[in-house]
């Protein structure tokens, strides 16, 4: 799989780094331009990352772009988010009550990613890995990424110490695609990290809003989903009447492995009154880039 090299730092004060985001600053301000990526920058010449292939659990999620932000439980998010950081090089990041860094030791690492486009928020999607590339590549240069390399990520240690989930697109080369899952299915059957409390596929009795931030883990595409529909009803209630509908709104078009039946997320959530489960493990889903 063709992807073009970009070498940088991490830097993360005064942003609020996740487990699958973070901030990147390219050694050359031209370089998203160069390599043709409409990603959008910062002041400083940094840009946000989407780190491709996975999804972790929420530590600040605004539904619908209003109200209140809401997280999924919170210590598997920052789990997840410090994880994150450790892999990339820095030691130690001091937060403030909303979940901004002020303060990282060291305050940047040297770091490189590998990239093909940016979504539709400007972010670029990648794979990140801390400190130079092996070998003589150059800046900006293509790189053939196969599995050997994807196994360097931190997408992938992240996804093999199963602290985020596998969220699949379909500009993804089946060849990583079934790397990363077959390192998520093995996290999995070991009960190791989100794992050992998920019940996406096992299904929940959905009670209140406060379960799906303290108790419930879920694969956070479905927990996006549902509390944006929630956020609808002013009244504060959790009725899941009106969830297909609102599913069936979203277009969330994708298709499923190994059968390639292609359809959207709808079809693949049940909901019977306020028992709500996904009926494909998230492993087998490959979302359409939007």
């Amino acid at each position: 799989m063709p992807m073009t090299l970009i070498k940088g730092t991490f830097q993360i004060v005064g942003a609020s780094p996740d487990g699958d985001s973070v901030r990147f600053y390219p050694d050359d301000p031209q370089a998203t331009k160069k390599a043709g990526l409409k990603v959008r920058l910062n002041s400083r010449g940094g840009m946000q990352l989407r780190l491709d292939a996975i999804d972790a659990l929420e530590t600040h999620y605004r539904p619908q772009g209003h109200g209140e932000e809401l997280h999924q439980p919170a210590d598997l998010a920052n789990a997840a988010s410090a994880r994150l950081l450790a892999l990339l090089g820095f030691t130690k990041a001091e937060r403030d009550e909303r979940g901004v860094v002020t303060r990282a030791v060291p305050p940047k690492v040297t770091g490189h990613i590998l990239t093909r486009f940016a979504d539709k928020y400007g972010r670029a999607v990648a794979f990140a890995f801390p400190g130079q590339r092996p070998g003589r590549s150059t800046d900006l240069s293509d790189v053939h990424f196969d599995v050997k390399t994807l196994r360097n990520s931190a997408n992938f240690k992240l996804t093999a110490e199963g602290l985020v989930y596998p969220t699949f697109y379909s500009k993804l080369y089946p060849d990583l695609r079934q790397a990363l899952s077959d390192a998520a299915v093995a996290a999995r059957e070991s009960g190791s990290g989100a794992w050992a409390h998920d019940v996406t596929n096992a299904g929940f009795r959905l009670r209140s809003r406060k379960q799906l931030t303290d108790d419930v883990v879920i694969l956070p595409k479905l927990f996006r989903r549902l509390v944006d529909y929630l956020s609808l009803d002013e009244s504060g209630g959790v009725s899941l009447a009106g969830f297909p509908h609102y599913l069936s709104t979203r277009n969330d078009r994708l298709f499923t492995i190994p059968d390639g039946h292609a359809t959207e997320f709808e079809t693949l959530v049940s909901v019977r009154r306020q028992t709500l489960q996904l009926t494909v493990e998230p492993e087998r889903i490959v979302f359409a880039e939007a």
